[in-house]
């Protein structure tokens, strides 16, 4: 972890300091070439990133930072400004950053023309609703924005059913009228003054807020239906898998880490393999075999990134519901990142909310063809059972192949069976479905030493023979 020197401690927060938005530098992704600019403009939201460093080290502080600006030019953001405060405890409750703080990024977004102001963090209705008053301009919080991208990236019908339920779950709190000008509903009989608003003042305002929360209410129930269907289909084949006892590999690992690389190097699968955050959000599962003939399939996952929002675990929990039912996760770690077991935690806090923390894992660092010497040898100390490659010259990969191999499990039942050589179709199937030991040819048939499942060791019950057998016959 980072050094002891960076730490945060009390004497670090004199009360200026603390209170001080400070920007980071780096962030910006402004161009300088004017018609390039003026072209961008028509395309990109302009906008200003804004976090609270309220525990940690400085570094964590400008890593999120610095994550929020690449979440932002995913989405299509033009990022023109990071701005970080200090405060002690938590962001402020009612907007975020602090009251006096607000003129201060006002100031900001007026000075750089931007149209979207972005919070690392998830803010409550009453916040967004408060800065966009004092900011006069759009507020987004982290929630939404990865929301977003979900919702760019999703291509398959269940995706696309995932990111929209994620989004009605996070929209439906922070449904608000059409302004504060807007009358309300004021019930009762409207007579007298006081809260019930009188004549003239009662009105349609809450009467659409209400048909909007009961239509998106009806949407989320629709939309968990269908989702639960899907769920089905998924479950007969993992529920084919299981009878055939075919092993299961999950490869999870932290947005942009290079998980679809790794696949598609063990697999050869031809997965979309792009330099962006959550390149990837349809679960892909591709058959392969190891070097003595057994088949295991390798499921690519969707990403992860620090503070996933919950709505999005829960909308995707299904597919991450693939990895909890795996033999063995491999878990992918980006070793170029500059804080890569921060990474790891993040992923591991996700893994654990879908009941996949106590399976085995096998963490695999990637991208050493471009990380840090220092940081590889520190990784190295820290996780000496790690593989360490490059998906993308091929450099470590067999030594994964052989790993993933070697903690696959294996059938439990081992049997001698001969069979006649007019059953060429049940020797081909014990080296698809099982692990074929040794092989002969005798006078009676084949002869097979193999494992295989105890289903499958059932439909054999006819061939089995033992040594002794093998002995008379001869």
């Amino acid at each position: 972890m980072f050094d002891t020197e960076v730490e945060t401690t009390a004497g670090e927060f004199d009360l200026e300091e603390r209170r001080s938005l400070r920007r980071v530098a780096g962030l910006s992704t402004e161009l300088t070439d004017v018609t390039e600019v003026e072209y961008r403009q028509l395309r990109l939201e302009r906008v200003v990133l804004v976090g609270v460093w309220t525990e940690g080290t400085a570094i964590d502080a400008d890593n999120s930072l610095t994550e929020l600006a690449l979440l932002a030019e995913t989405a299509g953001s033009l990022v023109l400004e990071g701005l970080i405060q200090r405060r002690r405890g938590a962001p402020d409750a009612a907007t975020f950053i602090g009251r006096g703080k607000v003129d201060e990024v006002k100031a900001v977004v007026e000075e750089t023309g931007a149209d979207t102001v972005i919070c690392d963090g998830e803010l409550s209705p009453s916040q967004l609703r408060a800065l966009e008053q004092q900011i006069k301009v759009k507020v987004i919080d982290r929630t939404a924005l990865i929301l977003d991208i979900f919702a760019q990236h999703a291509k398959s019908k269940e995706g696309k059913a995932q990111v929209e339920l994620a989004q009605l779950q996070y929209l439906l709190p922070r449904l608000r009228g059409w302004g504060e000008a807007l009358s309300r509903q004021s019930g009762g009989s409207g007579r007298g003054g006081g809260a019930g608003g009188g004549v003239g003042l009662r009105g349609p305002g809450e009467t659409k807020l209400e048909t909007d929360r009961r239509r998106i209410r009806t949407r989320i129930s629709k939309l968990k239906g269908e989702l639960s269907g899907m769920k089905v289909m998924r479950d007969t084949k993992k529920a084919t898998r299981r009878k055939n006892e075919v092993p299961t590999v999950a490869i999870a690992g932290y947005t942009n880490a290079g998980k679809s690389s790794v696949l598609n190097r063990l697999t050869g699968a031809g997965v979309l393999v792009e330099d962006a955050l959550f390149a990837t959000l349809d679960t892909t599962t591709r058959r392969t075999t190891t070097s003595d003939g057994r088949i295991y399939t390798l499921s690519d996952t969707v990403g992860f990134v620090r503070h996933l929002p919950h709505q999005l675990v829960e909308a995707f929990r299904s597919t991450l519901e693939e990895v909890a039912d795996a033999d063995l996760v491999v878990h992918v770690v980006d070793g170029a990142h500059p804080d890569p077991e921060g990474q790891v935690r993040a992923v591991r806090e996700v893994l654990a909310e879908v009941g996949a923390d106590k399976l085995p894992e096998l963490l695999v660092i990637n991208k050493i063809d471009v990380a840090d010497e220092e940081i590889l040898v520190r990784l190295k100390r820290t996780w000496p059972e790690a593989v360490f490659v490059s998906a993308h010259s091929g450099a470590g990969m067999p030594e994964l192949q052989a790993t993933i191999e070697s903690r696959l499990p294996r059938p439990r039942i081992e049997l001698l069976v001969r069979l006649p050589y007019d059953r060429g179709d049940l020797v081909a199937r014990l080296h698809k479905w099982g692990e074929v030991l040794n092989t002969s040819h005798e006078g009676g048939g084949t002869v097979v030493l193999v494992r295989v499942s105890e289903e499958f060791a059932a439909q054999l019950s006819e061939f089995v023979i033992t040594e002794s057998d093998r002995v008379i016959d001869a």
